[in-house]
C-alpha cells in the first residue's frame, strides 16, 4: 500500500470520527454524554484536543507533508495507548475505538517511516 493512500486514510479517519464526536460533545448527546461523561471542564478541554487533532487532519488532507503527518499520527498513537491505563479500563467503547484507531495510524506512521529511509 502506498504511502501517500495510507496518509489520506488515516487523515481521513481522523476527520470522520472526530465530525460526529465533536458535535456530539458540542450538542451534548446522550451517547456523548455515556461516552465522555457530563459536560464540564475536563471534557471541554478533551474536546479542545480533538477540535485540534480535527483542523489539523483537515489542513494536512491539502498539504499532507508526511512529516506533519507523522507529528500529529505520533501524538494521537501516544495518548490513544495511554488511555487504557488513565481510564482503568480497557473494555471502555472510547478505549477500545482509541485502540483501534491508534493501530490503523501505527501503520500508516510505519509506512512514513519506511518511506523515508528510502
Amino acid at each position: 500500500v502506498a504511502v501517500k493512500a495510507l496518509i489520506y486514510a488515516s487523515l481521513a479517519l481522523n476527520i470522520l470520527v472526530l465530525v460526529p464526536v465533536c458535535a456530539g460533545m458540542i450538542g451534548n448527546a446522550a451517547w456523548a454524554d455515556a461516552a465522555y461523561g457530563p459536560n464540564n471542564a475536563a471534557r471541554g478541554i478533551l474536546l479542545a484536543v480533538y477540535l485540534a487533532i480535527l483542523a489539523g487532519s483537515i489542513g494536512l488532507v491539502f498539504k499532507p507533508v508526511p512529516a506533519m503527518v507523522a507529528g500529529l499520527l505520533l501524538v494521537q498513537i501516544l495518548y490513544k495507548l495511554a488511555t487504557p491505563f488513565t481510564v482503568g479500563s480497557a473494555g471502555h467503547p472510547v478505549v477500545l475505538s482509541n485502540l483501534g484507531i491508534a493501530a490503523f495510524h501505527s501503520l500508516t506512521m510505519w509506512s512514513i517511516w519506511k518511506d523515508m529511509g528510502s
